[in-house]
C-alpha cells in the first residue's frame, strides 16, 4: 500500500439525496485508473455515517467489483462492535479484501475498552483489520502491543499528528504491523510522518485531483523537494486553510471539486452542508492553480 496513494471514494448521491450506483461505478473506475495502492469505499471521505446498510453493501460490492482483484479494497465499519460487525459481514460477502474500523460513536472509552473492540470485531470476521484512532480513539503503546496480538489485526491507521506519540506506538509494534498516515489532509504531513516510519498514507486531494496526488506522491518518493514545496505552499496549505472554514468541509470541499471537474457525485448528505458560493468560487480558483502547476486544467 505505500508503492501509490490510497484513494478514499467519494459515495456519490442523486439530488434528492439517494445513492447513486451508477455515479459510483463511474467515480470508482476513474480513481483506480489512476493506479492507487488501495482503494478504501464507504469511509470518511465516503460518508460512510450517511449509509443504511443496502447502501453500504452497494457502495462496497461496486468497488470491489471495479477493483477485479487490481488492488486491495478496505472498506470502513464502525460505531459499537456489534453494529461494525454487522456491516463487516456485509463487506465480507461483498469480496472486500480488509476492514478499516472507524471510531467508535460518541463515547469515550479506557484502553482496555478500545482493545476489547478490536478483539470482538476481529472474532466475528476472517477479514484483516486496520484500527482508526482519532477523535476519541488514541491508543498507548502497551495497547498497540495488544491489539497487534489479535490475529488478524494488520495495522493502524493515524490520524492524530502526535508524532512523539506516533513513534512510541510504531517502536512498539512487532515488525510488519502496518501504519497509515490518516490526517485529514495527509500531504501536509508527509514527510513528517515518513521521519517516523510511517511513509504510507491515504490522500482526499486523489479523490478530485488524481493529477495532484500522485504528483506530489511521486514528487516526495523521489525527493524532489522543490515540488514538495511547491505543491505545499501553492495548493495543499491553501486547500486546508479553505477546509477549515467549516466544519464539514473536509468531505464537502471534496465532492463540490469533485464536480467542478465534472464528475457526477451529487452532494453531500446532512448533517453535511456543501459550500457557499464564496468558498465554491474560491475553491475553483485554488483548483485551476493545482492543476496548473501539475500540468492539467479543469
Amino acid at each position: 500500500m505505500a508503492k501509490g496513494v490510497l484513494s478514499f471514494p467519494l459515495t456519490p448521491f442523486h439530488d434528492d439525496g439517494s445513492l447513486d450506483p451508477e455515479g459510483c461505478r463511474a467515480h470508482a473506475a476513474a480513481q483506480l485508473a489512476t493506479a492507487p495502492g488501495a482503494v478504501f469505499p464507504a469511509c470518511g471521505t465516503g460518508e460512510f455515517f450517511s449509509l443504511d446498510e443496502d447502501e453500504y453493501r452497494r457502495v462496497v460490492t461496486i468497488a470491489v467489483e471495479e477493483a477485479d482483484g487490481r488492488v486491495p479494497v478496505v472498506a470502513g465499519v464502525g460505531y459499537g462492535w456489534a453494529q461494525a460487525v454487522r456491516f463487516a459481514r456485509i463487506a465480507e460477502e461483498a469480496g472486500a479484501d480488509a476492514l478499516l474500523v472507524l471510531p467508535h460513536y460518541l463515547v469515550a472509552a479506557p484502553q482496555d475498552g478500545l482493545v476489547a473492540q478490536l478483539e470482538r470485531i476481529a472474532a466475528r470476521t476472517r477479514l484483516p483489520l486496520i484500527a482508526y484512532q482519532r477523535g476519541q480513539v488514541a491508543f498507548t503503546a502497551d495497547s498497540v502491543k495488544r491489539i497487534a496480538g489479535i490475529p488478524n489485526v494488520i495495522g493502524l491507521k493515524d490520524g492524530h499528528s502526535d508524532l512523539d506519540r506516533l513513534q512510541r506506538l510504531t517502536l512498539a509494534a512487532p515488525e510488519g504491523f502496518l501504519f497509515f498516515n490518516g490526517a485529514s489532509t495527509a500531504e501536509i504531513q508527509a514527510r513528517a510522518y515518513a521521519t517516523v516510519g510511517v511513509p504510507a498514507y491515504s490522500s482526499a486531494v486523489h479523490a478530485f485531483a488524481p493529477e495532484i496526488a500522485n504528483a506530489f506522491f511521486t514528487a516526495l518518493q523521489k525527493e524532489d523537494l522543490a515540488t514538495v514545496r511547491t505543491l505545499l505552499r501553492d495548493f495543499y496549505v491553501p486547500f486546508v486553510e479553505l477546509r477549515d472554514r467549516v466544519p464539514g468541509y473536509a468531505v464537502s470541499l471534496v465532492k463540490a471539486a469533485a464536480r467542478l471537474r465534472g464528475r457526477p457525485v451529487g452532494p453531500v448528505r446532512a448533517p453535511l452542508t456543501d459550500p457557499s458560493a464564496a468558498d465554491l468560487a474560491d475553491l475553483k480558483a485554488l483548483l485551476a492553480t493545482g492543476l496548473d502547476l501539475v500540468g492539467a486544467s479543469l
